[in-house]
């Protein structure tokens, strides 16, 4: 379970692990940076940087979950994501949370 708030309605935390994170560094193709532009000349949604940012995101939430559930959390709260530009065409994604490990409220 994971969820962008602080606590999750229904469970009790019985356990907190920290911080647990997922970090991934892309960097564009050079194919994708010239079909990039080409769909800047007619304007809108940029689909192929729209597909590579969501990817990225996944592989980043991913990584935090396994990094969750290797602590042996069950759950993460207060779920984030940063994203931080490296170099030119270069950028890191972070998606952190607090692992915890919790159990249905009495």
């Amino acid at each position: 379970m994971v969820t962008t708030t602080f606590e999750l309605p229904g469970y009790s935390v019985r356990r907190n692990f920290g911080v647990v994170r997922g970090i991934v560094v892309r960097s564009r193709s050079i194919v994708g940076t010239l079909g990039a532009s080409l769909q800047t000349l007619v304007g809108g949604n940029i689909s192929l940087f729209s597909e590579l940012c969501e990817k990225t995101r996944e592989d980043a939430f991913d990584l935090m979950l396994q990094h969750a559930a290797a602590v042996g959390a069950n759950a993460v709260l207060g779920a984030r994501y940063d994203a931080t530009e490296i170099m030119q065409g270069v950028t890191e994604v972070l998606a952190y949370g607090t692992a915890v490990e919790v159990e249905l409220a009495k």
